[in-house]
């Protein structure tokens, strides 16, 4: 309301004033030492002013029940405006009495709103402070009894506030304008103002408005899954509403499942008609369907353990274990057809027994103004059907095959009905597959020729869950076989070997013999394809496919076998979708096998025939590529073996304008929000992420890197060899701890070690920045020790570890002159970048590039300044003007970009800025 310079006069009433910087709000009145403060010396609560008056020359006095506060502006004018302005603020809230400002009084019912009190030691101050957690917010007094009167020192909202523990009794409140260091009396009570500040944390950043209205629909009270009061989770495309450690185990089936978010907190995803949605849904209608046929033994309750948990839901959800059957489930075009008529009415629950039973949200509707469904319930104007669709547009429900994780939109044929397999006797004779209705009939139900099959799959374990025949329970093994009529046969056996010796045989029968050693491959998904790739992409050649693990094994026409890919190790894997009537592509950039040799990677196309088995093959394919789970191995990495998500943090902040000179780089932490969410996509699908200056913050990205290590599973220096590693730390002779770890770290897995190389080699060049970001060695090893060890500061031995490895790393890591040559230039670089920069030589963006003439030769080397703004177009000219080239007629020259190791270029279009 009003703010400004004033002097005021001390507590103990001397004449030598103050000078101040003032602050009104709506609430309270408080003082600064500067402007730019973000906290207050002393704040006195509206609500406690009993009287302002003036008391002599440019002298004004602020009178509460208890106190009295002199302050002094520099004409009479201004006091009379602070005068004016604080009489008239009094009186407002005096005349509308409304709740009153927190702790004006002790009588005060915003009391109840404490959700701890007591005293602390806080860093900077001779005597504890009072100190009160209520609400969203952290207050400071000075004493209980300016507590009781409600004059405090200040207030921390904890909307930026973040809550570490740093010792047995100690632990900081972060905000970006300050840290605030407090000491608790006892470890137990630490626990408890922590976990106070935490909760204030999230009060603060949630909303309940949205929670209430869902809550109105009484099912919505209680979790759909365990039955827990006051869920405040949701997953907005299942339409259930969960507690908070039902919505953890929903996060690790994944976004193809169930998309999660917060009541409170994820304000911006509540839009009018997913609420809408959620009220007329309900969880009574969505359990109706999905926990249609739960036993009670499999129930879980709001005390279920996180394993108990996981199971139930993975039953429930991913292998749809306890639905309810839609009377259509195994008819694909029959379902599709029937979600076309459910759309365009408000039967919310006939829509979701048939999407979740195969149905297709994206199938064809025949109407050439209405193509899919969506469009369909838009025309109707169902806007909460329309909502439904677009929260399941994206989700792993498209096909018929339950749980398959894959789109299988074809026929499932008489082999699954219902919950039950048909038991039927099976014979493979004469390259033909038959299927009876018992071995005693002569004549087969159905058959199918083995050369008519184009693709094999070999099922997870119950990912159809168990299923039922005559011969009683089996544990839901599954494969599946697809034709060239775009059709899928799903088969049930009795064992895992029983199914891998079906579909050996069947795989011997129909594929070629040049590439019959991919049948000694313990594949999850076998088949023909066609595919270009090499310098041949004129015209696609079939060759045959086998996906094992995270590897693709490719074999050509002619037999010969191509070195596997590596699919967690692709540079870039995009498809390609075509017109109707054209078949679609999924192109895939590998680096190279074998980085010694020096040879440049290679690009795959695959080409699908048949949408049914290439859509299965993209979704295999992108779950093969993409991280699986939360240790090393199981990361997208790069060449040299180092995950992607650590490659590219680290990229960023080494190459970000501020990054490595940033002052406390490491130290700071970032917002917890951005960091969470940066994680979380980075360990989706790090391929797909770019980090930009601008969108991303250096302390958001490196936070990101921290708390990646730290929540690693196994750790980096791995459990069984982490004890060792510590344990080197008391060895006296330096030249024997050297060669100590020489030896841990040769003993650690391939990818630990190269992960362990890239970092360290990191953290060696923001050392090398520490006069500027002030994180030398020892201060990079207080940050990095319990986050690599993953100990929570307990073992100081953590620490020295990092610190003797930063600090020995060329001797440690065997770095040769070549590499550490390099390294220097680049720091060289950096700083010279840095220098110019700060002294106005350079215009910002300004880079000096090597461009080369027609061929990479010393002799056609141009050194350009290339700026933000330059393009390919102007580029082109003044290498062609600084060679004096005459351009004719029928010249076309073109501008390419290309990587470092050359194993990829693209051109640019004339337009196109070159940076």
């Amino acid at each position: 309301i009003r703010a400004g310079w004033l002097d005021k006069n001390p507590p103990q009433g001397s004449y030598i004033y103050q000078k101040r910087w003032v602050k009104l709000d709506a609430d309270y009145l408080r003082y600064f030492d500067s402007e730019k403060d973000a906290y207050s010396k002393r704040l006195i609560p509206v609500s406690s002013i009993s009287r302002v008056a003036s008391v002599g020359d440019q002298k004004f006095e602020v009178v509460t029940n208890n106190r009295n506060f002199v302050f002094r502006a520099e004409t009479d004018a201004d006091r009379n405006e602070w005068i004016r302005t604080l009489q008239q603020i009094a009186e407002e809230r005096k005349s509308k009495a409304p709740e009153r400002t927190f702790m004006s009084s002790a009588n005060d019912s915003a009391a109840e709103l404490v959700d701890k009190s007591g005293f602390l030691e806080l860093r900077g101050f001779k005597h504890k402070l009072f100190v009160v957690v209520a609400g969203d917010k952290v207050f400071l007094y000075k004493n209980a009894e300016d507590y009781r009167l409600g004059i405090g020192i200040t207030y921390i909202e904890m909307n930026v506030g973040n809550v570490k523990e740093v010792d047995r009794r100690g632990f900081d409140l972060t905000t970006p304008y300050r840290i605030f260091s407090f000491s608790a009396d006892s470890e137990q009570e630490k626990e408890e103002w922590v976990e106070a500040m935490q909760q204030s944390i999230a009060e603060a950043l949630s909303n309940s408005e949205v929670a209430e209205r869902i809550w109105a629909v009484e099912s919505n009270r209680f979790c759909a899954d365990c039955g827990c009061p006051k869920p405040d989770w949701a997953s907005i495309n299942l339409c259930v509403v969960i507690c908070k450690r039902c919505a953890g185990e929903h996060r690790g089936l994944g976004p193809g499942i169930t998309k999660v978010r917060s009541l409170k907190m994820d304000r911006k995803v509540w839009t009018e008609e997913l609420i809408e949605l959620f009220q007329q849904f309900g969880n009574m209608m969505a359990n109706q369907f999905w926990a249609a046929n739960v036993p009670p033994s499999e129930a879980i309750g709001p005390t279920s353990s996180s394993q108990d948990r996981r199971r139930f839901l993975i039953a429930k959800y991913r292998e749809g274990k306890y639905r309810h059957y839609h009377p259509l489930f195994g008819n694909q075009e029959e379902l599709d057809r029937a979600l076309c008529a459910a759309v365009t009415t408000s039967d919310l629950a006939e829509t979701q027994a048939l999407l979740f039973c195969g149905a297709s949200v994206t199938c064809d509707t025949g109407d050439p103004q209405c193509p899919i469904p969506l469009a369909l319930a838009e025309r109707s104007g169902q806007r909460l059907q329309m909502e439904f669709l677009l929260q399941n547009k994206t989700s792993g429900w498209c096909g018929g095959c339950r749980g398959a994780g894959q789109s299988s939109g074809g026929l499932l044929s008489a082999l699954l009905c219902y919950a039950e397999f048909s038991r039927r006797w099976c014979t493979l004779q004469d390259g033909v597959l038959s299927y009876y209705e018992n071995d005693r009939n002569a004549v087969p139900n159905g058959e199918i020729r083995v050369e008519e099959i184009v693709c094999l799959v070999n099922n997870p374990l119950h990912a159809h869950g168990a299923w039922y025949s005559f011969s009683g329970t089996h544990e839901g093994c599954t494969f599946e076989v697809y034709t060239e009529a775009d059709r899928l046969y799903l088969f049930g056996v009795e064992s895992p070997d029983s199914a891998r010796e079906w579909l050996k045989s069947i795989a011997k029968s129909f594929v070629h013999p040049r590439a019959e050693e991919l049948l000694a491959l313990d594949f999850e998904r076998l088949g023909r394809l066609h595919y270009k790739g090499g310098l041949t992409l004129e015209h696609a050649q079939e060759g045959w496919f086998a996906l094992v693990g995270s590897t693709l094994h490719v074999c050509s026409e002619d037999g010969h076998r191509q070195e596997p890919l590596q699919l967690r190790k692709l540079q870039e894997l995009c498809e390609h979708p075509c017109p109707a009537g054209r078949t679609p592509w999924l192109g895939g950039r590998a680096c190279p096998p074998n980085p010694a040799l020096g040879r440049a990677g290679r690009t795959l196309y695959i080409q699908g025939e048949r949408k049914l088995d290439f859509l299965g093959w993209v979704h295999a394919i992108q779950k093969a590529a993409s991280g699986s789970g939360d240790t090393l191995s199981e990361q997208q990495l790069t060449e040299s073996d180092v995950p992607l998500l650590v490659d590219r943090c680290i990229d960023y902040i080494t190459q970000c304008g501020m990054g490595l000179t940033s002052e406390g780089i490491y130290r700071k932490s970032g917002q917890n929000s951005k960091t969470t969410s940066l994680l979380e996509v980075l360990q989706r699908d790090a391929r797909r992420v770019r980090l930009k200056e601008g969108e991303h913050q250096v302390d958001d990205v490196a936070n990101t890197l921290k708390r990646f290590f730290r929540d690693l599973g196994d750790g980096l220096f791995t459990r069984r060899w982490a004890p060792d590693w510590l344990w080197a730390t008391v060895l006296e002779d330096e030249e024997a701890k050297v060669g100590q770890y020489q030896q841990l770290l040769a003993a650690l897995p391939p990818v630990n070690r190269a992960t362990l190389k890239a970092l360290i080699n990191h953290l060696f060049r923001v050392q090398c920045f520490s006069g500027e970001n002030q994180m030398n060695t020892h201060n990079l090893a207080i940050v990095f020790g319990p986050t690599l060890f993953q100990t929570d500061g307990k073992d100081y031995k953590a620490g020295r570890v990092v610190e003797d490895l930063i600090s020995h790393y060329v001797e440690i890591f065997n770095v040769n002159d070549q590499e550490m040559k390099k390294q220097q230039d680049e720091i060289t670089a950096i700083m010279k970048m840095r220098e110019a920069s700060s002294s106005g030589t350079q215009q910002a963006g300004d880079f000096i590039c090597t461009v080369y003439l027609e061929e990479k030769k010393t002799e056609t080397e141009q050194h350009v300044k290339v700026s933000a703004t330059m393009t390919a177009e102007e580029l082109t000219f003044e290498i062609l003007d600084r060679r004096k080239i005459v351009m004719k007629e029928k010249d076309y020259w073109s501008c390419f970009e290309v990587n470092e190791r050359e194993e990829a270029e693209r051109p640019l279009h004339y337009s196109e800025k070159v940076l």
